[in-house]
């Protein structure tokens, strides 16, 4: 694994790609909140934990309610609908973005939503736990003064993403999504996930799907706002930037195990992709997919 000697400073922490949201720095004033309750497409994974009271959000124009002891999600592309802050409302509210997920030594398969449900309700002792990692991270993000180590924050990051992912796969029951493109959109999600390295093609992709290729690249576009080769291409540098980040593989040995023949080939591929050469991605980890 690299070792990580980045800083983090300053309040809010908008460069690193992670905030935290709640009572102890809680809402704007109300003039800036009616501009923020305008309908937009999430850039970030959005996080929210009810500790008391209860709110309702709007995603992809369904209304979802979350109460006490519950967790909502959301991922990057949905459309959101913000809703005014109700009294007595106890929260935290984690915003972090691909780039930053893509520093994190695993995956998380519930972020991808394959069971169709953005809230997750927790057991007393698991709701417990993950409150304290909610704090923990406000604490780092936004009471303590000093500078915080990159690594920490992943680390704590990690951990809370960890707990929501057992909880979501245990707790959470399949749901019927009306919406067939969007359906077809977590399908296509799922499988770009479990054939990642085999690299397949739009066309083997649209077969197994059932779709047309034409149908599949207006569904993928509606939901991701790219292509479907472009959201695999994105989806293939982030899980090259993981491995660069956390594993001990060769350039030419990840090249291999991400599906390329030809480690060259691979470079300037991901050179291309990125901005960046290997070698300089390496020199600057925390940046790593900004271009």
């Amino acid at each position: 694994m690299k070792d990580k000697k980045g800083k983090i400073e300053g309040f809010p922490n908008d460069k690193f790609g992670v905030k935290v949201v709640s009572n102890s720095n809680p809402y704007p004033s109300a003039e800036i909140q009616q501009k923020l309750l305008q309908p937009r497409r999430l850039t970030s994974f959005f996080i929210v934990l009810i500790e008391a009271g209860s709110i309702t959000y709007n995603f992809d124009l369904q209304n979802i309610t979350v109460s006490e002891g519950q967790l909502i999600f959301a991922m990057p592309n949905q459309i959101f609908r913000p809703s005014p802050k109700n009294d007595g409302l106890k929260y935290f509210k984690i915003l972090f973005d691909e780039n930053t997920l893509a520093l994190l030594p695993q995956q998380f398969p519930f972020l991808v939503n394959p069971l169709n449900s953005q809230i997750i309700t927790f057991e007393g002792v698991v709701r417990d736990r993950v409150r304290q990692v909610f704090e923990i991270l406000n604490q780092i993000l936004y009471i303590d003064q000093n500078s915080t180590d990159t690594e920490v924050i992943l680390a704590y990051l990690n951990t809370l993403l960890a707990e929501l992912n057992c909880a979501y796969f245990k707790n959470t029951e399949p749901t019927a999504i009306l919406n067939g493109n969007l359906s077809k959109f977590v399908e296509f999600k799922l499988l770009v996930e479990t054939h990642l390295t085999e690299q397949p093609s739009v066309n083997a992709i649209a077969e197994k799907l059932s779709l047309s290729t034409n149908s599949l690249y207006r569904i993928v576009k509606e939901y991701s706002g790219v292509s479907p080769k472009d959201f695999f291409t994105n989806r293939l540098i982030i899980e090259a930037q993981r491995k660069l980040q956390y594993s001990s593989l060769s350039v030419k040995e990840l090249a291999y195990e991400l599906g390329f023949n030809d480690p060259d080939y691979f470079s300037r591929f991901f050179k291309k992709c990125t901005g960046k050469s290997i070698s300089e991605f390496l020199e600057t980890p925390q940046d790593s997919s900004r271009k």
